[in-house]
């Protein structure tokens, strides 16, 4: 995210109503992909990102910083911290929206390190949708709600048909998914909306 004073959006935006499939505020959300890197119980060394709905367009997720994902010793490596930002914010699009969406762009701001051992409170919010573009932003605190600030960031996610992920998935993981359903979240999203 840059550091001028640039408005955000920068373009005219309206804020939708929360989908009505919504989950009610307070509810833990599932993984939406075993494997996923984000936030799937599968993948080993992932970030194992948790998630809960909060009020109005704010969804709150955690994720502990283990060795597995260092850059310098003892802290966690930005690409890394980059990537929970882009999973958090896609969980917020995807879980207030219920509607496929990939990421456009994303843009942080790495503020203060984060050790390895600390827990990344990540407050996310969907701040607007302009046609296929959908504006969301978050910040990163150490360890709580209120600990000091670590990274801020914001993107723009598009919305998409799901075919773009029968085009574009490798053949072998959605045959896996079409064999076990279970491998996915069990978030309905819209398909035909």
């Amino acid at each position: 995210m840059s550091r001028t004073a640039e408005a955000w959006p920068p373009v005219e935006t309206e804020l939708p109503g929360r989908h009505e499939d919504t989950p009610e505020p307070g509810t833990d959300l599932p993984p939406h992909y075993a494997y996923c890197f984000g936030c799937g119980d599968r993948q080993e060394d992932g970030l194992h990102l948790r998630a809960q709905v909060g009020d109005g367009h704010h969804i709150r997720s955690r994720f502990t910083v283990t060795e597995a994902h260092q850059g310098a010793p003892g802290l966690a490596h930005g690409g890394l911290l980059a990537c929970a930002f882009d999973e958090a914010l896609g969980t917020t699009v995807g879980n207030l929206l219920r509607r496929p969406a990939v990421t456009g762009r994303l843009e942080t701001d790495f503020v203060r390190p984060v050790p390895v051992g600390t827990t990344l409170v990540i407050d996310a919010h969907l701040d607007g949708v302009a046609g296929r573009k959908v504006y969301v932003s978050a910040e990163g605190r150490i360890d709580a709600e209120d600990g000091p600030v670590a990274v801020r960031a914001r993107a723009l996610f598009v919305l998409v048909e799901i075919q773009h992920f029968l085009d574009n998935g490798r053949t072998e993981d959605l045959r896996a998914v079409a064999a076990d359903p279970s491998l996915l979240g069990s978030r309905p999203v819209e398909l035909n909306p």
